[in-house]
């Protein structure tokens, strides 16, 4: 058990709802402990509508929790999480901008000079494989391609977080995979700790260090956390053929598949 004093997240006993508009409460996650250490990966699975997203949000302090409470490195988050970059499903790109301004842009709005800015942005492009797009603009650029651009955005300001909410969502399966071991790469090199929602079970358990399964909702709890002992470094094409893959998969879904029988309505 990591503890919860030099975690890089740590939620611990956290209850997050909303008023609806006829004054009733909603209460979309309950009592969820999850901690996140330095350095770790972790994916976060789940049925349709269960809170994953709203415990990416409460990290990132766009929530608050109603009940219980939220440190990132030991410290009582109040309000935005600054060590945190978000990556999310949308692309978050300026459609008026080319990729190299797009990347640079934090750097600008907090204060870079713009020539310091656009070179360690044309780093960041080489380093994602985009050195040679960097004045193609977002419609120029294919999904995969603004992807990249978006992880070099998140990554240039080298948060010690990366909360990422099904940001390979949209994208087809090959590309997916292509972008699973981009992410690996970057995460080797630069050891963030990681939060990772994801629908699916097989990219999940291919990337991360733990796994972690949300309840249907509402009132959504964490139902399982499993450590996962494949061996890295990873090749996201690989490690799905092995049979430690497989049967951790099994082992997982058993108890997934429950969770999303329950969402949508056929067991009691």
């Amino acid at each position: 058990m990591i503890q919860t004093d030099s975690a890089a997240v740590a939620l611990q006993d956290a209850t997050v709802a909303f008023r609806l508009a006829d004054a009733r409460t909603y209460t979309a996650v309950e009592h969820a402990t999850l901690t996140v250490a330095d350095g770790e990966f972790v994916a976060i699975v789940g049925p349709t509508g269960c809170g994953k997203s709203t415990l990416l949000n409460v990290a990132a302090g766009l929530l608050r929790p109603a009940a219980g409470a939220v440190r990132i490195f030991g410290a009582p988050l109040d309000g935005l999480n600054p060590q945190a970059g978000y990556l999310f499903q949308a692309d978050a790109l300026f459609p008026w901008k080319t990729a190299i301004d797009n990347v640079a842009i934090g750097l600008e709005i907090a204060g870079t000079p713009r020539s310091e800015a656009l070179a360690r942005a044309q780093g960041w492009l080489e380093t994602v494989g985009l050195g040679a797009f960097a004045q193609r603009y977002p419609h120029m650029l294919s999904g995969g391609q603004r992807k990249r651009v978006g992880l070099a955005q998140v990554l240039i300001r080298d948060p010690k977080i990366l909360l990422m909410d099904e940001p390979f969502g949209p994208l087809d399966a090959q590309t997916r995979q292509i972008m699973g071991n981009l992410l690996l790469e970057l995460w080797s090199a630069h050891k963030k700790a990681v939060l990772f929602v994801t629908h699916d079970l097989e990219e999940a358990i291919a990337l991360a260090d733990r796994v972690v399964i949300m309840s249907a909702g509402p009132s959504s709890r964490i139902v399982g956390d499993w450590r996962i002992e494949l061996p890295r470094p990873r090749d996201i094409f690989e490690i799905r053929l092995t049979h430690d893959f497989h049967a951790l998969h099994r082992e997982i879904w058993a108890v997934l598949r429950e969770q999303v029988m329950k969402a949508y309505g056929q067991v009691a």
